[in-house]
């Protein structure tokens, strides 16, 4: 597993269907290392912290290998590395391969996986197309993000190396599948309530949805 590029923006003001918003959606590729704090990158903002940042959000990560498929979808516009918003754009980190509480070696930092990235209003104002949001929710292919077990410098080319993988756990694939699915899978809903390294806000999701299953059920 790689670090294939390192990408930050600050926020700048973007208008989108009448209305004009702060958003730090946009990040460029950077060169040589940069500190990796507990909740962003140095250079790097986020405009709303209710949402994007912050100590469960410090960086979001983006597997390389989406963007084929995306260039393929989206012909007309141009993807360099940071087009999702991305941190940090990652090679060999599928989100069937990667579980949440996985923690990680990148640089002199170690980061853990926290939840899938779930797209706002703010991804469809940045392509300018109203299906992007449903595109990127029904291919699965949502990314990540860390939070900071250990601040650190981080460069583009870091080997990323797992450290250690939680026994009760459910990968970001399953997950996100769980949150977007408009009929979850139940044992999995049950399994994401033992996931301790999933934010409480996440299980307090999974155990009303369990239970307004179990309740139609009954």
């Amino acid at each position: 597993m790689k670090l294939i590029s390192v990408n930050v923006g600050l926020p700048r003001l973007l208008a989108s269907q009448g209305t004009t918003f702060k958003t730090g959606i946009f990040k460029s590729s950077i060169q040589g290392p940069t500190m990796l704090r507990a909740t962003n990158l140095d250079g790097d903002r986020q405009a709303d912290l209710t949402v994007h940042g912050g100590p469960d959000k410090a960086a979001y990560a983006y597997p390389s290998e989406h963007f084929a498929a995306w260039k393929t979808e989206l012909q007309e516009t141009e993807l360099p590395w940071g087009s999702f918003g991305e941190n940090f754009t990652t090679e060999g980190m599928a989100e069937v391969d990667v579980f949440i509480g996985d923690r990680y070696r990148i640089g002199s930092a170690v980061v853990m996986v926290t939840t899938p990235r779930l797209p706002c209003f703010k991804l469809a104002a940045k392509f300018k197309r109203d299906d992007i949001i449903r595109r990127f929710v029904q291919s699965g292919r949502c990314g990540f993000y860390f939070s900071v077990i250990e601040e650190g410098k981080v460069a583009a080319g870091d080997v990323i190396a797992l450290l250690e993988r939680e026994t009760l756990t459910l990968s970001v694939a399953d997950v996100n599948r769980l949150y977007t699915s408009a009929t979850p899978d139940r044992e999995k809903l049950r399994r994401a309530l033992e996931v301790l390294s999933l934010p409480k806000g996440w299980r307090d999701r999974f155990r009303a949805r369990l239970e307004e299953i179990q309740s139609t059920a009954t």
